[in-house]
């Protein structure tokens, strides 16, 4: 099944209508584009939501020892700067700013764009959706983002204000000066 794409550009959700949206149904994961299209997104497998799962373990786990940010999960709704909400599949926020929230902003979907996202392909993702949904994040400020592409067993890495990098096979990504100390083993992901 295939994320289903609705124009409504026209309609103009408010963040707050969009909010109500999402809680009145939760059964159904929504992503909003800054150019208005409301996705709603299938469910993934569970190969998908396994390798998913090992992400934010491994980034969480480094997270606690560091004690440098904030470590979220695909269910997170960030409303980025551009207007667009989006739900990496795991992100990561410093410390400092997202304590620069408000408790409310922090409550419902933080209008902060995250420092480091990880989109992991699933089989129903399209790419072209999910390369328009990284350019996406890199416009919002996302200083690292990593597009995980087991289909093509390559992985592309995204830094602000440089071309997209694109390996084959890396044994591990590093996660450079955002996340210092940050090692990631791709042995489980490709």
């Amino acid at each position: 099944m295939a994320a289903l794409i609705l124009n409504l550009d026209r309609v103009c959700l408010s963040d707050e209508q969009f909010y109500q949206l999402c809680q009145n149904n939760a059964d159904f994961n929504f992503e909003r584009t800054a150019k208005g299209e409301l996705i709603i997104m299938p469910p993934v497998g569970g190969d998908s939501g396994n390798r998913e799962a090992d992400l934010i373990i491994d980034l969480g786990i480094w997270n606690r020892q560091t004690n440098l940010g904030y470590t979220f999960s695909s269910s997170t709704v960030f409303t980025l700067p551009n207007g667009a909400n989006r739900s990496p599949d795991a992100a990561w926020i410093r410390r400092e700013r997202y304590a620069a929230l408000t408790p409310q902003q922090r409550q419902k979907f933080p209008p902060i764009s995250p420092d480091f996202v990880i989109e992991l392909r699933s089989v129903t993702d399209d790419l072209k959706m999910l390369h328009n949904k990284m350019q996406e994040y890199m416009e919002a400020g996302v200083k690292l983002a990593w597009l995980i592409n087991p289909q093509q067993q390559q992985v592309e890495i995204y830094r602000l204000g440089k071309q997209v990098e694109v390996q084959d096979l890396p044994i591990e990504l590093s996660g450079e000066e955002i996340l210092p100390g940050f090692r990631l083993s791709l042995s489980r992901y490709l």
